[in-house]
Parts: C-alpha cells; structure tokens; sequence
C-alpha cells in the first residue's frame, strides 16, 4: 500500500546540516517535512562528534590556507572562500543566538579554544567531548517545539528508498520527455511497512556519509551511503568518492567492530602516540609529529602496526593532569574505564577507522545540484571543500553553513514553485517473497570486510581488481533479492551499500596517483 503527503521542502537526514536547513527554512514559513530512518532523530553522525567545531576568527587567512594544505591543494577554493567568509556570521546566528548551544567558556563567560591537527590557530571551540551531541540535541528541541514551528514534521523509522522523478516515475511516456528534476521521494514506513509517497517542491539530501560500509568505523550503522546512492540513481554526479579519510585514532576493542572515537582533541592536547614497544614514532613521518594531517598520522600508525606486527598502538596522555583529564575529556574517560582502561594512568590501545566521506554528491556554492530542485548539504555533499583530505573540526561547520545557505537560496522562490501531481507518479509496488534477513547478514560481512582490505588506507590494483571481481557479483546477486523481496530497512541499505561501494572502486581505480586520505602503494 501507498500512502501520499505533500510538502514544500522535503529533507532527507537530522544531523547538523539537515537542522540548519530545516530551521532556517521553518522560520520563513516553508512547510517542511523531516525524515530520517533511526527511531530516535538524535541519533546521527553529528550526535557522534567529539572534538568540537571551528568559529572562525575575523581574520581568516590562516584557515584558508590550513584547509588548502591539508587537503594537499586540492580543495576547490570558491568553497574554501565560502565557509572562511561566511561560516562565522552563521555559527554566530544559529548555534548562539537561536538554539544557544553550550560550549565551554571560562569564569568571565568568555569561549575556551583548543587547537587540532594541522591547523595554524587555537579555533575551536567545544562542549569538553560531546560538542557534536550539545549541537544536535540543542538543534533539535529548538526545531521541535511546535509553538516555534508547526509547520515542521519529523518523520522518525523513515527509510528513503528512492528519489521521485518524472522520467523514472512517471505514469506516461511523455514524462520521460520533461526536465531531469526531483518531485520528492519514496520513503519505507518500518512501523508499519508502507511506503509513502513523499511530494515536495524541493528536496534536500542530509544523509551523512559511507563510514558504515567499512568494517571498522566510527560512524552510525546509518552511515551507509543511502543519499548518495539515491542521487546517483536519479542521474545526479558523484565525485571524489575514493577519498575516503580514516580516523588515526579509535579505541581497540576485539570484541566490536564499531569503533569508538578518541578526539583529535586528545593530541592537540599533547597525547603522544607509542608504538607497541613504547616508542613515540610520529617524529619519524612528519615535523608536526602527532599534529600531522590525518592521512599522515594514519598511515604511520599503519606501518608501526605492520613493523612491530601488533593490532593497534598506544595513545598516551597520561602525563596530563587527572583531574584535568576527567573533566576535559569525560567520555572518554568514562568509556575507557568501562573497558578496564584508566586514561589518567595508563595509554589508550587505538586503531584507525573508517571516519569521513571527503567525496559525494556534486553541487555548488548554494548546495545545488546537477538536478533540477535536488539539493545536498553536509557530508552527503561535495563542494570540493575538503578536496583529498579533510582538516580536523571543519564537517560540523560545513554541515551548518551550507544548510544555512541552501535554505536560503531555495526560499527565493520555494513558494512560487508548484507540487508534481501524485497522481501522475506510480504507486509503489510491493514484492511477494519474504525478506531473508540472513542472507542479508552474510552479504554485508562481504561488503564490509571487502571494502577494508581492498579499499581501506592503502590500495593496489591486485587489491581493487579483487574488490571488482567481488562487487560485480554483489551487485548482480542484491540487484535481483532486492527486487523479488519485500521491503525491509537492512535491504535498502544493502542495495544502496552495493551502489556506493561501486562508486568508490571505480573512482579508485580512475585515480592512479596517492594524494591527500588516498594512498595507492603501486
């Protein structure tokens, strides 16, 4: 069964980026529907984040140039000038003013700023180590109160299954003829397992990225790709999707997989990385040691690992003041002591995960992409900010400029656009065999183990050709499941994570030279 809703702006996510979006376009009177697949709108990437997020300084030269550098000059500076001209006024107006986040600030009230990898000054700031959580829980109550905005719905156990458009969805053959452009999209009800039919004006994606698919993350299960392969199959351009930038430093724990997040806060703050013979090593690779870019720091904790054939390496920070420790870092702490693990005494065992999708769907200054009234902001999208290699702390503050900003180019003209009749879409159509749930299960161990040893820190051709040679298969195998099975939110993902993998190997294997997070050894 199909159900239909309208809507002005439809967006696709909750983090920090789709918030920014659907706040700002609330507070212009734009009817605005929120979906997004988790139960809880809490839970996202942004949620996650630990180390805090860059307010940009007056004078923002050294930051522009950092964001260069560390991308290895590959960033696209017209999106390098737009976050260092604009972001400041932004962070100032959403996160102070309005939602009024909590950062830490000293006895005077004044902001406390701490400094990150590779870059030049001491700009961000932070909630000791749940900045990303303070943002989005702030964020969203001020977005959910319904005296503030009724004209805001979050749909919470949504699953966006596809984008809508006429030539792919049109009832009759003259659609196939109309301009490419996105009327919504169909979203899977996992309640009540319907699919409703989303219209709307304008679609925003806010999906995050593709950490998920790798064995060892520090992303949401979520982080699975679903926006990038929706676009991709809509006929919107995705690019840079081999940079993929892996976090140095994540707790090791053999009995997960999902990877918890020691904050590159912890070595701007003089955490010192040893090896497993105890020997500090990062002086060996690079002159800023363990303030190196993290594709640097990443791949020598890679080496050490190799040389001293050891699963992991030390993050020793024990030197620094405990009680100063415990209340910089309390999540930390805390969670490492669940684990047996005492921070103020002993190193923290980390490995590098999967972390940060530089690459996504192609679009410009405003978000716009390469389809009429489709839209992508935060990590879903590409800018070309970030290039081959992202600089610490700036996702949180590009998934809140360029939010801002999209909302604001599409409330030129959101009232004057029209809603596609539904009536003119297919409903969708609902297959007849059971969702084999198991099946599922072994096919994502293949894509996850697959894409971290064949498309994790360090390639090679025998390493892709291999991947090739296994998602070829995937993608036939999930491609023809997916259509006989019902619908189920693990099936969605995979057919989208098959997609998405795709798009990774091939850009890889296109790319021939090691820059930035991207490291081919041949």
């Amino acid at each position: 069964m199909t159900s239909v809703a309208e809507t002005e702006v439809l967006i696709i996510g909750c983090g920090v980026a789709g918030l920014t979006s659907a706040i700002k376009l609330a507070e212009k009177g734009t009817n605005v529907i929120v979906v997004t697949r988790e139960k809880d709108p809490n839970i996202t990437n942004t949620f996650y984040a630990q180390g805090g997020i860059i307010f940009p300084p007056e004078n923002t030269s050294n930051l522009f140039n950092d964001i260069m550098k560390a991308s290895a000059n590959t960033a696209f500076t017209k999106a390098t000038e737009v976050l260092t001209s604009k972001s400041r006024k932004i962070f100032q107006e959403i996160l102070l003013d309005k939602v009024q986040t909590e950062f830490n600030r000293d006895k005077n009230g004044n902001l406390l700023y701490t400094k990150e990898a590779a870059h030049s000054d001491n700009i961000i700031v932070y909630n000791d180590d749940y900045t990303g959580k303070t943002i989005q829980v702030s964020m969203l109550n001020y977005l959910k109160d319904k005296k503030r905005f009724p004209n805001v719905t979050i749909l919470t156990g949504h699953t966006a299954i596809d984008l809508i458009t006429p030539n792919h969805h049109g009832l009759l053959i003259p659609q196939r003829y109309e301009s490419n452009s996105v009327l919504g999209a169909y979203c899977f009800n996992q309640e009540n397992d319907e699919v409703v039919k989303i219209m709307s004006k304008v679609t925003i994606l806010a999906t995050g990225g593709i950490g998920a698919l790798y064995l060892h993350h520090s992303n949401t299960r979520g982080a699975r790709g679903d926006g990038h392969a929706c676009a991709k199959r809509a006929g919107a351009s995705l690019i840079n999707m081999e940079f993929v930038q892996f976090h140095p430093t994540t707790l090791y724990d053999r009995y997960s997989h999902k990877r918890f997040l020691i904050s590159e806060a912890v070595r701007g703050e003089g955490g010192v990385l040893l090896n497993a013979q105890g020997n500090a090593f990062m002086e060996k690779y690079h002159p800023d040691k363990e303030l190196a870019p993290r594709d640097i720091v990443t791949r020598a904790i890679h080496s050490e690992m190799i040389e001293t054939k050891s699963d992991y390496v030390f993050l020793d920070i024990s030197k620094r003041n405990s009680d100063w420790l415990r209340n910089r870092f309390p999540t930390i702490y805390y969670h490492c002591l669940e684990h047996h693990i005492d921070i103020t005494k002993v190193p923290i065992p980390v490995v590098p995960s999967a972390h940060y999708t530089c690459g996504g769907v192609k679009c410009d200054e405003f978000g716009r992409t390469n389809l009429k009234n489709l839209y992508a902001v935060g990590e879903v999208a590409c800018t070309g900010l970030h290039g081959a290699n992202r600089l610490a702390s700036t996702s949180l503050l590009e998934g809140l400029t360029w939010g801002y900003l999209a909302a604001e180019k599409i409330s030129e003209d959101i009232k004057s656009l029209p809603i596609y009749d539904s009536n003119s879409i297919r409903n969708w159509e609902k297959a007849t065999e059971e969702c084999d749930l198991s099946l599922i299960a072994q096919d994502w161990s293949t894509i996850k183990q697959s894409m971290w040893n064949y498309l994790g820190i360090i390639r090679s051709t025998s390493r892709l050709n291999r991947a090739q040679t296994i998602f070829n298969g995937l993608s036939e195998g999930v491609g023809k499941f997916y259509r006989n099975s019902n619908l189920h939110d693990e099936l969605i993902g995979l057919r989208n994570a098959v997609e998405v993998a795709q798009s990774v190997l091939s850009a890889s294997i296109i790319n021939k030279n090691s820059v930035g997070c991207f490291y081919r050894k041949d």
